[in-house]
């Protein structure tokens, strides 16, 4: 595995630095942060930059110790994942409301899967570049394993801190929502980074 950065590096740093910054937006619009430009070129040129920034860190540390950029890349296909699942979750929540009411935790589970979707092809082919096709019904019988506990673990974590705990520090509902969907993603991406390393895509 090359730790030099590509050009495809440089366009999935953009891409979740924006998606960071969007998300934030509306964090700060919750609690009734005005828009103005320096919030914008804050969130979508310097969040980017940033974002940029630690990977290229992470390959020069990567080239001794290749796990740093391998957890780098891994948490950008974690960002971009978890912006998917808050967005999918939103509006299959929103969808369901029109028709009929519905437990949030189905359309959670339905987003999750989605967002697992894009992390697995996101994991496979860039963070650990593991782009070998044979056994590929082996690998996704162990992909799904990993999954289904990483499912337990998202679905756990989101059911504690919306259904057993009120709201902490005068947050917002809406905002609490949010943040327990992002809290509930990163807590599957701990589990499901050490089992893509060392059982899915181990080489």
């Amino acid at each position: 595995m090359s730790c030099a950065i590509k050009a495809s590096d440089i366009i999935f740093s953009f891409i979740a630095g924006c998606s960071v910054g969007w998300v934030v937006k509306e964090l700060c619009f919750g609690y009734g942060i005005q828009d103005s430009l320096w919030l914008n070129i804050l969130l979508f040129v310097g969040l980017p930059l940033f974002t940029l920034l630690c990977l290229w860190l992470s390959s020069l540390i990567g080239k001794w110790f290749l796990f740093v950029y391998q957890v780098a890349k891994h948490l950008l296909v974690g960002v971009l994942a978890t912006v998917l699942d808050l967005k999918f979750f939103e509006f299959l929540a929103w969808f369901f409301a029109q028709f009929f009411f519905v437990n949030p935790l189905i359309p959670k589970t339905i987003s999750f899967l989605f967002a697992t979707f894009a992390k697995y092809w996101g994991n496979k082919f860039w963070a650990f570049e593991h782009g070998k096709k044979e056994n590929m019904l082996k690998e996704f019988s162990y992909f799904f394993v990993v999954t289904f506990v990483g499912l337990i673990f998202d679905l756990g974590v989101f059911w504690y801190l919306n259904q057993a705990i009120e709201p902490l520090f005068a947050i917002p509902s809406e905002i609490w929502l949010k943040l327990s969907v992002i809290v509930a993603g990163a807590s599957a991406a701990i589990w499901n980074f050490t089992a893509y390393k060392f059982f899915v895509f181990k080489k």
